[in-house]
């Protein structure tokens, strides 16, 4: 079918849509509404985790569309988080066994830890060599990372059996994440923008890569709308975005961001609007060894 994303080849062998719908924030009834109506437009990646507490609707809604044969599992790429209270290594796999039990699924295509502080002070290297024992139990397909510095990462491949092959930030125009871009590119780490769009505040007219004159006109000079170049462009930069929305024109709007190119001169502009500045700072977690934002990547 013409109307899928694209996708791009994992270290581990897996495919995985370039483009996604993020379910972070959502209500349950809106979480499972908005799989169905991506489901419908094309999206074959839906990104959830535990502590979002919409796992049950959402693999109710995939389900459903399994049921229904308008998918196969295997045409749908879910990805689902380790929650930080279950970074003890005991716990790992029995909290991957409850998100599949939620989702009804005898396997996720990805499993991440979610973030790199555990609640205590659980190293989360030991974490990880729990989490490669799901591959072997086939709960996961693959496994990876979110909210991981460079540093980190470095750590867990060099002590590592089984490799990440993703890694989950915050990315938008605004902190576009070039340097932690290049730097998992050359050790085969795809990056998943979450938050590719800014968290847009209409009423405030923010972030400026959405709704100032500059945005507006390269966006109709394209016929295309000014989330739509922003997507392109992080699709430029390499990475896979999943966005979240919950209205059909929005979901429907933010899937049809891949079938056309950025000039050289506009992805310039697209570039001048990164700041480095950080919407999610986990700033409760700052005084933990763990804490990843310090770095600057």
């Amino acid at each position: 079918m013409s109307n899928l994303a694209p996708s791009v080849d994992l270290s581990n062998g897996q495919k995985m849509p370039v483009v996604g719908l993020g379910t972070w924030q959502l209500q349950r009834n809106e979480a499972r509404q908005a799989v169905e109506k991506a489901i419908d437009v094309g999206y074959r990646l839906i990104d959830t985790a535990y502590v979002y507490e919409t796992e049950k609707e959402i693999g109710r809604a995939i389900n459903e569309k399994i049921a229904t044969g308008i998918i196969k599992r295997e045409d749908i790429f879910v990805i689902t988080k380790l929650d930080s209270r279950h970074h003890k290594p005991i716990l790992v796999e029995r909290a991957c066994r409850e998100s599949l039990l939620k989702l009804s699924l005898d396997y996720v295509d990805q499993y991440l830890i979610h973030f790199p502080v555990g609640e205590g002070f659980v190293d989360y290297m030991d974490t990880w060599k729990a989490m490669e024992n799901l591959v072997n139990l086939g709960l996961a397909k693959g496994i990876g990372l979110s909210n991981f510095n460079a540093k980190q990462i470095d750590r867990i491949l060099q002590n590592c059996r089984i490799r990440p092959v993703v890694n989950q930030v915050e990315c938008h125009p605004g902190f576009n994440q070039k340097k932690l871009i290049e730097f998992c590119r050359t050790r085969h780490i795809v990056i998943v923008a979450y938050s590719p769009l800014g968290r847009p505040r209409p009423q405030m007219q923010q972030p400026p890569f959405l709704y100032d004159k500059t945005i507006q006109n390269m966006a109709q000079s394209y016929k295309r709308t000014p989330a739509q170049i922003c997507l392109n462009y992080l699709l430029n930069l390499g990475v896979v975005v999943i966005a979240r929305s919950v209205k059909r024109e929005h979901i429907e709007e933010n899937f049809r961001c891949f079938n056309f190119k950025l000039r050289g001169d506009d992805l310039k502009i697209m570039d001048s609007y990164h700041t480095g500045q950080r919407l999610m700072t986990f700033s409760g977690c700052e005084g933990h060894k763990f804490y990843p934002f310090h770095d600057e990547y």
